[in-house]
Formats: C-alpha cells, structure tokens, sequence
C-alpha cells in the first residue's frame, strides 16, 4: 500500500511505498513514516490489520484524528482507504498503489470495487465463451443449458482465483457470513430457505467445509436474544446486524486459509449466476427481511431504506446495459414493456415487490429502479401497535368501523405506509363478504378467501389495449363486489368510487396522496373535477355523502410512520362552502397542540401519543346498536 503524506505549512507530499503489515507513524528515524516536528510524538500512532479491518492506535499524548474523529491515547479506531489522519501539521492518508488524484480530490479503488471489476470480466469471458446475451435466453434456459453455463463459470473463476487478494478474499468472506447468517435467521423463523449457497456437487472436503460454515453461523444466531417468530423476523435481522463486525472479529480465528478460499469461490460464482438468472446485485437484498425499499440511480447507486433511513450500499452493477436487461428481466413476465417510445413502467415482482422503472429520455441519470419490497408475512393490528403506528384504543374504533362498512380513505405522503395500512385494516372485514380490489401494481395480502383481485394494464406496442384504474372500477361494479377497494385513487377515478360508495358498496376504501385530512378532501375535490366538469358544490356533497373517514399517516424524520389523524367527514359549512372534518383522535405533541407540524422556533416538535379528541362521531350510536362499537375506546 501506499502512505500519502501532506504538510500543510510547507506544502510539500510524498509517498511513502509499505509493505509491513504493521506500520508505525512518529518522529523517531527508524518509523515507518517518519514527520519532523515538535507536534508529533516518538511513536504517534500505529496502523496495523486485524481480522480483514485496517485499525490505527494512538500511541502518543500530541493528538491524533481520523475524518475529523479524535482517537484518544492508547484507543484504536476503524480506518478506511482515504480516511484522512490528522498528526500536528500533516495529513496523511492509507492509500491503495492505484489510487489517483481526480478533478474532485482522491479516488480510491476499494476492495468492494475491485471484486466488481473481477466480476465484470468474468462475466464478459462467459458471455464470449457461451453466446451468451444477459436478457435473452437465459430466461428460458433448460437444467442442461444452466448446468453448462455453471461449469463453465467455474472453469473461469479458478482460471482467476488468483487475482482475488486478500482485502478482496476477506470482504468476500464477511459477505457471505452476512448473507449466511440471514438465511439462517430467515430458515429459523419462518421454515423456508430464502437461497441455498451450496454447489450441486461437493466432495468430502468441501462437506468439512459446510459443516464449519454452519457451526459458526450458529454461533453467531446464539449470541442474540432472538425471538424467532415469522412476526419479528425484521426486528431479529436489525438486531444482528446492530453487532455484528464484533462477531466476525470473534469467529474470524476459525476460519483457515482452505476455507476461506472456498467462500472465495462460492461467492464469486453466486454474484454472477445472479447477474445470468436473476437480478444482479439487488438479488440478496430482496432476500433481506429487514430492508423495505431498493433504489437504483444509474449503475454505479444502489440505495435501500431500513426502518424510514435511507443509505448508500456501495454495491453497484458491471454497466447500465446489465441493469437495462434486469429491469426488462422484471417486467417482461407481468406483459410490460419499456424502451424509449415507453421508458416508464410499473411492474411487480412474482413475489409481489412493487417496480418502478425509468430509462432514457425521461430519466438523465441513467436506468432507474425502484422496488417497494413486499411483506412475504402481512402485517396484523397488533404488529401496528406494537410499533406505535397507532393505539390499541384506536385500533379498536378503526376495526369498528370496517365491520360497521364505514368508508375510509388512508392519507399519507409517499412510503407513509398507506397500503400496509388499508391491508391491515382490509383483513377486518367479514369473510362472507365479496371483496373486488383494484391495483396498478397487486400488493395487498387479504386474508379472506372471496377477493377478487384486479390489476391494470398498459397500452401494447400499438398504443391500444390499455385498461386504466377507471376502467376497472367501471367494470367491478357489475361483478356485485359487496366491497371495493381500490390500491390509490390519484385520478378521474375517483369520482367512479365516490358513486360505488353512494350506490350501495357501503364499506369501500382506498388510499391517497396529501398532507392532512383537510388536504385530503380538497385534492378528492381536484381528481373529481378531472373526470367531469359540474359545480365544486355539487362535487363536496357527493364527497360528503360517500365518506365517514379519513385515516391521516405520516412517516416522522427518524423513520417511524405514525397515524395522525382519524377524522370525520361531517358536512359542509353553510358560510364558506368548505367540507368540515373533525378529529377523532390525534398525536398532540407535550404542550396540547398537533405534534404533525413543525415548530419554526425550536425545531421538530416531539411526538406525542395518539389520543381521543373529545369529539364522539356522529354514526357512534349505530356503530355501539349494531354491537360493534364499545365507548371504552374513547376513555
């Protein structure tokens, strides 16, 4: 590696070449980086490798930072390629021989980066040798077909094995113990194997290896107070992951040279059977319980959220014509299409992720993706609790409602979690009943058995075909649905619900994009008046007529998604002509007032809990009639 130095008073740089596993920093002649000043003890700092993770130690009483982090005496912290070190005047930064100075400063080639390169020409090679095309045969590939690509690949990976070094080899390594130990979990928890890493064939060796591996992800899971249940599936995945470089640096001991090299293998051929069968890098974070959204930006991004928070993985793809090929490997299976006359779709996985993808011209940054990943176990009322989406008391009322076929719009901004909502509320309804959904994309997970499930389609290739959400809501009211439920109204639409919802289909719900409850009827009024022209009066009374609720959700900066607001629809004021909503229950902050909002002069309000209003709703006393209603809910 190389040591780069820079003295911020004289100006000067050098490069220091090391090939010492351990390197010492300080004044004395015989350091490996020797600075001459009075600032920089004998012995500063030392640099030194410990289980594949580069650490400095301070070893001096002059100060010693790392990214602007301060080391205090005798303490060691994780240092990077490119972290820069601060010691007295110098900078000094741990530089792979490759780097190179860039318009923006240090580029450096980590070991993830390398792996990709490796990766990419191998599957190049592969490509060349089979004829391959990454989007086209494949797909329908025979088991002799796909056996003779795997052999292949193998031929080409050990032809190559010995230009994976050993940052590369122990990055390779961790990954699969991450990955190993998630399938594990998810084995554990729920009975089903989300990917098996073992070769088809394996010989007794490779069987000694199996058995090692196993042990230690075992160890790694017995470490975690778990609860292993198919509900807290997410929870036990972050809970791992909160500790777990410590437990790599604890087992790492017991991984020996062979078995590493066996990892080495098994990992190198799993990364691009992903890219020849399924979807590239994106492949094992589908398969990760605990990351709800991935998002693509060209090739070289690769962004997933956990829990509200949105980060940077590092992964990226060989080239935007592989993600082009992904993305087409995606929608072709559901009849869509995208090219440049159509570079915008909407697609679902067959696990039933949500797609979104956008290609050129529309977007300029390259091939665009992103998968709402779905729930494989739905959520329930008591997972929503649970996470203080809302109360146990309101939870009690909303369930009132749906049995009492009240109709409900859930409001919320983007990734609020309207439809996990309106699925978990959807599953109150009676099992008798016939339940007609409509989606662009099917997400919802009903548990009745009489749903009739609808879903949209675009336009074929000669611009005809298509069957819009209008359509659909059209057609479902002559299939004598008992309830209709339509995934978002964002459109003309919306007045073909409000007339279900007024002829007989008492107990409808569907989901839309606003900011409040007061929004959310005025946006209602905008999509009616796209469909037809007729007076704004005209439209509130339909609005008034047809809905009782409006269910208010929001996701809060650090990630959680709360319900705000339950409110009433209760009629229209004589003097202004405005739809009047009141609020049932909703999140006060400490001083009494609406904990949704900011506070200009003292920042982010703090979240309260979610409390009854004082206010009873008006079709209480049928709700409490009908035995579906207790007024303990409102104590």
């Amino acid at each position: 590696m190389e040591i780069w130095v820079y003295n911020h008073l004289t100006d000067e740089r050098k490069v220091v070449e090391v090939q010492q596993p351990e390197i010492i920093i300080g004044r004395d002649e015989g350091s490996t980086v020797s600075l001459k000043s009075p600032f920089v003890s004998r012995q500063h700092a030392r640099i030194f490798r410990e289980n594949g993770t580069y650490f400095i130690e301070s070893l001096g009483l002059n100060g010693l930072t790392v990214a602007n982090r301060l080391v205090a005496y005798h303490a060691r912290l994780k240092i990077e390629y490119g972290d820069e070190v601060r010691i007295g005047e110098y900078s000094i930064f741990m530089m792979e021989p490759t780097a190179r100075r860039g318009r923006r400063g240090v580029t450096v080639i980590t070991p993830r980066r390398r792996l990709v390169e490796l990766e990419q020409v191998i599957h190049g090679e592969l490509l060349v040798r089979l004829n391959l095309r990454v989007a086209s045969q494949v797909a329908k590939a025979d088991a002799q077909y796909i056996g003779l690509i795997k052999r292949h690949l193998a031929e080409l990976i050990a032809d190559h094995l010995g230009e994976v070094d050993e940052e590369m080899a122990d990055h390779l390594v961790g990954d699969y113990l991450w990955r190993s130990t998630l399938t594990e979990l998810n084995m554990r928890c729920t009975g089903k194997m989300t990917y098996a890493y073992g070769y088809e064939e394996s010989d007794i060796l490779q069987g000694e290896f199996e058995k090692t591996l196993s042990q230690v992800v075992g160890d790694i899971l017995s470490d975690f107070p778990l609860r292993l249940q198919p509900q807290t599936l997410k929870e036990d995945a972050a809970l791992i992951e909160s500790d777990f470089p410590n437990q790599v640096r604890r087992i790492w001991p017991r991984l020996g040279g062979e078995l590493k090299r066996y990892v080495v293998t098994r990992m190198l051929s799993k990364e691009i059977e992903d890219v020849v069968f399924g979807y590239g890098p994106l492949q094992d974070l589908l398969e990760m319980p605990h990351i709800n959204e991935i998002m693509v930006v060209g090739k070289d991004h690769i962004y997933i959220e956990k829990e509200g928070v949105v980060s940077n993985t590092g992964r990226s793809f060989f080239s935007e014509e592989v993600v082009n090929s992904i993305i087409e490997r995606i929608i072709t299976p559901v009849g869509r299409r995208i090219d440049r006359s159509t570079p915008l779709v909407d697609a679902r996985l067959p696990d039933g992720s949500r797609v979104n993808a956008i290609i050129n011209p529309l977007s300029l940054s390259g091939p665009i993706l992103t998968i709402r990943k779905f729930a494989r176990i739905p959520f329930t009322i008591d997972d929503l609790i649970e996470r203080g989406t809302l109360t146990a008391a309101t939870a009690g009322f909303l369930k009132a409602c749906v049995a009492g076929r009240k109709n409900m719009l859930i409001s919320g901004g983007t990734g609020s979690g309207k439809t996990t909502t309106l699925n978990v509320l959807a599953s109150f309804i009676d099992p008798d009943e016939r339940i007609v959904t409509i989606e662009d994309s099917a997400e919802l997970q009903l548990p009745q058995e009489h749903v009739v499930r609808l879903e949209t389609r675009p336009a074929n290739i000669e611009g005809k075909g298509a069957y819009t959400i209008r359509d659909l809501v059209r057609n479902a009211l002559r299939m004598r649905p008992d309830r209709l439920i339509v995934g978002e109204c964002r459109g003309p639409e919306a007045l073909d619900m409000l007339q279900a919802m007024n002829t007989g289909h008492d107990g409808s719900m569907t989901t839309i994009h606003a900011n409040s409850p007061s929004d959310t009827v005025a946006r209602l009024e905008t999509m009616v008046l796209t469909a037809v022209e007729m007076p704004v009066r005209a439209i509130r009374e339909q609005i008034v007529a047809a809905m009782d609720l409006v269910v208010q959700i929001s996701r809060f900066p650090e990630g959680s998604r709360r319900i705000t607001h339950v409110s009433e629809v209760v009629g229209i004021d004589q003097d202004t002509g405005q739809i009047i909503t009141e609020d049932i229950f909703v999140i006060r902050g400490p001083r009494g007032r609406a904990a949704a909002k900011r506070d200009e002069t003292r920042g982010p309000t703090k979240i309260g809990p979610l409390v009854h209003t004082g206010y009873i709703p008006e079709f209480a006393e049928e709700l409490i009639q009908k035995g579906f209603l207790d007024l303990e809910v409102f104590k």
